[in-house]
């Protein structure tokens, strides 16, 4: 097996509904324009709040890739 390297980055997924549907979300995004997604891991929850009611549940997430050489 050859070496590998793999990048992180950070997203923050919004939804009005839950915290999973923003992680979801952040997820199914980045996988449009990424390939090989690896891990995702939830740094961080959030609300964002207005006159005492919820208006959205914010995710950060940390998501992983590989990179592709020639090799692979």
């Amino acid at each position: 097996m050859a070496d590998q390297v793999y990048k992180i980055i950070e997203l923050v997924g919004v939804s009005p509904e839950s915290w999973e549907k923003a992680a979801a979300n952040a997820v199914a995004v980045a996988a449009q324009s990424l390939q090989d997604l690896r891990i995702a891991e939830v740094v961080e929850l959030d609300m964002q709040v207005d006159e005492g009611k919820v208006l959205a549940y914010r995710a950060r997430i940390k998501l992983s890739f590989k990179y592709h050489t020639d090799e692979d």
